[in-house]
């Protein structure tokens, strides 16, 4: 599940641009690193791709390794931290549109060189593919740096949820051709490296998504939090979590629990997060439960709290929540793609209806309801089966990909060498 080593068309490989600038990068495996992360968001933000370039910094810097972190300021007082082996860079920003709260960040590619000038990092790590990242690109060719870069969000299949569906091939050749000046890109799953592989993304490696079992867990199940949503014991409450947003199909969640409560009357629809959709949703049926955006182990009781949990989304490149959802010990159904075409076997820890089949999944969520015995058996045999998917493990796999990286990018500069002052 953690390799980073799928199929792939190419070698890793990068065209760099011979540079005044130009350092050997040395480091004994034991060395710790310093990287470049270019993001444009980062926590308290809730997301998941702010959750997990959280969860794997930290790994990694428990591991020893030093960080420089770039992202846009998000409010006029939003300061520069101060950690342990971080160091943050503040650039500025504009409000993303539907995104209410994140803003993406404006090139900075003279800021860039001049930090990395001072400070040189060993292998800039782009998470995202904004302006930002784009010039942190640009900068790191400049300097002759190794780049890797990370496939998070499809925002080209996004678009044609947001009224610029004529525009979904130029975000996709965008998107392309910014990944193909990186050393590597990484891809959640190895469905996914398959299809950046086929769109014609040059190299791909596949470093998993982890989850932290002793947050996320059955034992946090609150008989207090149901009593509050107004659920007996022995009642269904049906979840789903996430940003109440057009490209996560909430419409199909709505149907499928509409066939539930059909069958189930006392059954209860609880929405966990908040979106551009939640007025919409909370006035077409005032029985549905919305507690908006939950965080640590507040979020891990609202999970752990539920039974039966419906991921609708055909847009997601992993969706953490479905992990989550796994190690609170929910029955889970999904559309067999993204993180869950990995993790869930059907009917054993969870249930999976192929994509794009709206019918198969409302009579899947239906007959899933009706059968408490199968959803208590899938519940006890969710967490236990993603227990191995540790964060310092998924962090060690970045590493690994960091120095290989760094040691090819090494070989191909001493190539470049040899091949210039070769005799004739």
């Amino acid at each position: 599940m953690t390799s980073t080593r799928p199929p792939e068309k190419s070698p890793l490989a990068r065209s760099a641009k011979s540079s005044p600038v130009r350092q050997q990068v040395k480091k004994p495996a034991s060395a710790g690193l310093h990287i470049a992360l270019v993001t444009e968001t980062w926590r308290p933000e809730i997301n998941g791709v702010a959750m997990t370039l959280g969860r794997l910094t930290d790994g990694l810097r428990q591991m020893g390794h030093r960080f420089t972190l770039v992202r846009p300021r998000q409010h006029a007082q939003d300061l520069a931290a101060k950690e342990a082996n971080l160091r943050e860079i503040l650039v500025a920003g504009c409000p993303i549109p539907g995104y209410r709260g994140l803003r993406f960040g404006l090139p900075a590619k003279a800021r860039l060189l001049s930090a990395w000038l001072e400070d040189r990092p060993d292998v800039i790590q782009v998470a995202t593919e904004g302006p930002l990242g784009a010039s942190a690109m640009a900068a790191a060719q400049q300097l002759d740096i190794p780049i890797v870069s990370e496939f998070h969000t499809n925002f080209h299949a996004y678009s044609r949820h947001y009224g610029f569906a004529w525009i979904e091939g130029l975000v996709a050749m965008h998107l392309r051709r910014l990944h193909n000046k990186s050393a590597v890109t990484l891809a959640p799953t190895f469905a996914v490296a398959n299809e950046l592989t086929n769109a014609g993304y040059k190299t791909v490696r596949v470093v998993s998504r982890g989850v932290d079992t002793s947050l996320f867990n059955p034992q946090r199940r609150s008989a207090a939090l149901r009593e509050a949503w107004g659920v007996k014991a022995d009642e269904l409450v049906v979840a789903y979590v996430g940003r109440l947003a057009a490209e996560k199909n909430l419409p199909l969640v709505v149907q499928a629990f509409n066939s539930i409560r059909q069958a189930i009357p006392t059954a209860r629809l609880l929405f966990v997060g908040d979106g551009p959709l939640r007025s919409k949703l909370e006035r077409s049926d005032p029985s549905f439960i919305f507690v908006g955006m939950r965080r640590d182990e507040d979020l891990a009781t609202h999970y752990a709290s539920a039974d039966l949990f419906l991921f609708t989304s055909l847009t997601e490149t992993f969706g953490n929540v479905t992990l989550e959802a796994l190690a609170s010990g929910l029955a889970v159904l999904s559309y067999d793609c993204a993180a869950a075409s990995e993790l869930i076997r059907d009917g054993d820890n969870g249930r999976t209806v192929p994509a794009n089949q709206p019918q198969a999944f409302i009579s899947a969520a239906t007959e899933l309801a009706r059968n408490p015995i199968q959803i208590q058996t899938l519940r006890e045999r969710a967490h236990q089966s993603v227990r191995h998917l540790d964060w310092a493990e998924i962090s060690g796999d970045l590493s690994d990909v960091f120095y290989h990286t760094i040691k090819s990018h090494q070989r191909q500069q001493n190539a470049e060498l040899i091949f210039r002052f070769a005799p004739d």
